[in-house]
């Protein structure tokens, strides 16, 4: 009875400060051109199917699936109170076989308020919390999910894109997911730290079995609140990154729909939960103040230390509102020792950069190679506008670039192993570059192996796709 009279009183709560920051919106104008509405970042309008797209160079023929992204494009952008986080999503694919790309498409996710301005049925499905759902896309138990944290259940999604349904994992989750569930290869669990918009003093480690069920949902008490975006799991444990990006009532008070603001009061921290552990066996490890959205990978060391790569902020939503505003200070291992709960920081590339992706098959697990997106040098570029990527030999110390020229700048890149038993790194690293003088975008395949080298192909697509957050490729069913 106690929870269900806390979650009472937090709806309650919820309704009158939402109440408030509807009025404090109201009167206020917002900017007249917002950086995330205009430019490089302007939404497209309209849905679009387009086949037999053009092909530069030759599509390796074992590439036979798609290639799916996610971003938030809202649908009437109004610049009073916007963060580049809160967007309508809008998911955008392209299937690939047999050396041709078939077809483009491009679908905003079907939020109730998507498809009210839209005038058309929403997508069916359970509700919590809210419905924009803007993150990532991600293959789950064979199926395919778009995502979001702190709040929307999953979007289940068909292979044409032209189905959605919002399912909590067929009723097996109760509350909200993350945008970047982890893959265990070795066992073909999904893990995921994920946290509720409502419900500042707890966290969830959230696990779904290879069939696509929730398995375990075990509650994490914290404080304030924290924004928990990414997390990383080894053999022995899973990472939580509590960091002082925290609920910000007087941002919402503002009218501000980015609730989230640097905290300094917060003590940043590394988790680290026994794979089958319970709330109270989390060894918490104190590390100095900065904020990380993306970990590369982490593994367990022979020494007894853990491993943890990732792209690091000195802070993050402390000054400009939004979008990210801080200056990334590079990829970095942070050594975790279990027995003395010290981290020790050592910085693998001081380049600002993010987005971190490995060959996936080794996550968890000791690997050699990473691949991130350069960020521009100064926040104010609206974290797009560098044109490179990077190829970081983690065994060798070195890195490679390939830079796509002037006016063209890439997105995440997602790497696809050439063959299921192919040696690390040997495979196509896949992913979105935008023309922005020609304001037409290209799906770009690159060969790891010859990171600077010149694409193995390039599709064309005639218009600009927006710059987004995450998605993967998605292999054919055999």
């Amino acid at each position: 009875m106690g929870s269900q009279v806390e979650a009472l009183i937090r709806q309650m709560v919820t309704k009158g400060v939402e109440t408030v920051a509807s009025v404090s919106r109201a009167v206020s104008s917002g900017p007249a051109e917002h950086p995330f509405l205009s430019g490089i970042h302007a939404p497209m309008r309209a849905e679009l199917e387009i086949t037999d797209l053009p092909v530069t160079g030759t599509i390796p023929a074992a590439l036979d699936g798609r290639y799916l992204r996610i971003g938030p494009n809202p649908v009437n952008p109004d610049p009073a109170g916007y963060h580049w986080f809160i967007g309508d999503g809008m998911v955008h694919g392209l299937r690939i076989s047999q050396g041709r790309a078939l077809w483009y498409k491009n679908r905003w996710i079907r939020s109730n308020a998507v498809a009210k301005a839209l005038g058309k049925t929403p997508a069916p499905g359970p509700r919590h919390s809210f419905d924009t759902v803007n993150t990532n896309v991600v293959g789950i138990g064979a199926r395919t999910f778009a995502l979001v944290e702190a709040g929307s259940y999953p979007v289940e999604l068909s292979d044409d894109l032209e189905t959605q349904t919002y399912n909590a994992f067929d009723g097996s989750l109760s509350g909200s997911f993350t945008a970047h569930p982890h893959l265990d290869p070795l066992t073909g669990e999904s893990h995921a730290i994920c946290y509720e918009g409502n419900d500042p003093g707890v966290i969830r480690h959230v696990v779904v079995d290879r069939g696509g069920r929730v398995k375990r949902e075990l509650p994490i008490p914290v404080r304030h609140g924290p924004m928990i975006h990414d997390c990383a799991i080894t053999k022995r444990f899973v990472i939580i990154l509590d960091l002082p990006v925290t609920f910000s009532m007087k941002a919402m008070l503002a009218g501000q729909r980015f609730p989230y603001r640097w905290n300094p009061d917060h003590q940043a921290r590394v988790g680290l939960l026994p794979r089958d552990g319970g709330a109270d066996d989390v060894i918490w490890c104190d590390v100095p103040a900065a904020y990380a959205f993306h970990v590369a990978n982490a593994y367990d060391a022979s020494d007894g230390t853990v491993i943890l790569d990732l792209c690091v902020y000195d802070t993050m939503f402390a000054e400009r509102q939004g979008g990210p505003d801080a200056r990334s200070r590079g990829l970095e291992r942070w050594t975790i020792d279990p027995a003395t709960r010290a981290v020790t920081v050592r910085t693998i590339d001081a380049a600002p950069q993010d987005f971190p992706r490995p060959d996936e098959r080794f996550f968890g697990q000791h690997y050699r190679y990473a691949y991130t997106m350069a960020l521009p040098t100064e926040p104010e570029a609206r974290f797009v506008g560098a044109t490179k990527l990077y190829a970081h030999d983690l065994e060798a110390g070195t890195r490679q670039v390939h830079d796509f020229g002037v006016g063209r700048y890439p997105g995440e890149f997602v790497f696809v192993p050439k063959a299921p038993d192919a040696p690390e790194g040997e495979g196509w690293l896949v992913g979105l570059v935008i023309d922005l003088p020609s304001e037409t975008t290209n799906l770009v395949i690159l060969d790891a192996m010859d990171f600077e080298g010149e694409p193995v192909a390039s599709v064309r697509l005639p218009h600009r796709v927006p710059p987004g957050f995450h998605g993967n490729w998605i292999n054919a069913a055999p």
